[in-house]
């Protein structure tokens, strides 16, 4: 053992020693304020089909996800889509979601097993209704679907629900005036180019990239879906309705399809959605991460450029998550 310098006592050196852990106590409360605790454990995302929009962007956001939450381990799950992913996250098979504001509503207006605990995270981009069909087609308007094979989405898509709500909006009974077929965005495409389609109904993100790549092989046109059947399809069903409205497809949205015209449709927000079981902290640094990769994952999947700070705050029909707010008061100028 050293020995103690001259004029210093025992019983200095141990104050001394005591006010040292002291002040590093202080600089440590100072460095990471109390309460606050990294977020750790495990979560499920669930996404869409495995060429839609949702999976896209579950794929490039649990990179970014890894980054910013590395004591979480992030796994997805794909789904048929909107319907199916809320009943998943309400019932607790997964944590987090991404699902229409329709769906949700329906969900909770059939009063779904675990409504009442779905919360919001954020407003994220709208999906617009596209009803493609091959140019050589004598489909014009989704009355003319009458009798032709029609491809409506997967059971639990939100493609079926708005697709089944717009065939009743044009007079048509969805499964007995059309033949209804089940099927997703990554096999529509090929069964259309392949005539066993004569048309189908997606929704999403603008371009989708199935259907951008089936534009670049072979002839599709969009077909108008006008104000005069938005306001039928805001009569024909009940609450959920009201979260449609009407939208124009941009002329470059699919360049090859839509030779230079805009084209009328239908838009509704999707929600980036979980439940009051999720922890807070973990819900703020979702939340956060989803708003923060929004310019780097919208260089890949173009919708995610739309998610804005200044109205993701609004989950309508959901009620904000404690740990989502906190994240948007943070940010508050």
């Amino acid at each position: 053992m050293f020995p103690l310098p001259p004029r210093m006592s025992r019983r200095t050196a141990f104050v001394g020693g005591v006010a040292a852990l002291v002040v590093a106590g202080l600089l440590a409360w100072w460095l990471v304020p109390l309460g606050e605790k990294t977020p750790s454990g495990s979560l499920k995302f669930s996404t869409g089909v495995t060429s839609g929009v949702y999976q896209r962007y579950g794929d490039l956001l649990k990179e970014d996800l890894a980054k910013d939450l590395p004591n979480v381990s992030i796994g997805l799950l794909t789904s048929e889509g909107s319907q199916e992913n809320i009943s998943r996250v309400a019932t607790g098979k997964a944590d987090f979601t991404i699902a229409t504001a329709d769906a949700v509503a329906k969900y909770q207006r059939d009063n779904g097993p675990g409504a009442d605990r779905l919360r919001g995270c954020a407003r994220l981009y709208d999906d617009y209704v596209q009803l493609i069909v091959a140019k050589d087609s004598d489909i014009k308007s989704a009355r003319d679907l009458r009798g032709k094979r029609v491809g409506v989405g997967q059971e639990g898509s939100g493609v079926r629900l708005i697709a089944d709500r717009l065939l009743a909006a044009a007079g048509l009974h969805p499964t007995k005036d059309v033949t209804a077929v089940s099927a997703g965005i990554d096999t529509m495409p090929g069964r259309l180019e392949s005539g066993d389609l004569d048309a189908f109904f997606w929704s999403g993100g603008l371009p989708t990239a199935s259907v951008q790549q089936l534009s670049e092989r072979f002839d599709i046109r969009l077909v108008p879906l006008d104000d005069a059947l938005v306001d039928r399809l805001h009569q024909t069903a009940r609450v959920a309705t009201r979260y449609y409205r009407s939208a124009v497809m941009p002329a470059d949205a699919y360049k090859k399809a839509q030779d230079g015209t805009a084209v009328p449709t239908v838009a509704v927000a999707n929600l980036l959605v979980t439940t009051d079981r999720i922890d807070p902290e973990l819900t703020e640094g979702f939340t956060r991460t989803v708003i923060k990769s929004r310019d780097r994952i919208g260089k890949k999947v173009h919708p995610a450029q739309l998610v804005d700070l200044r109205t993701a705050i609004y989950t309508d029909p959901l009620r904000l998550h404690e740990g989502a707010l906190r994240y948007y008061q943070s940010v508050k100028p």
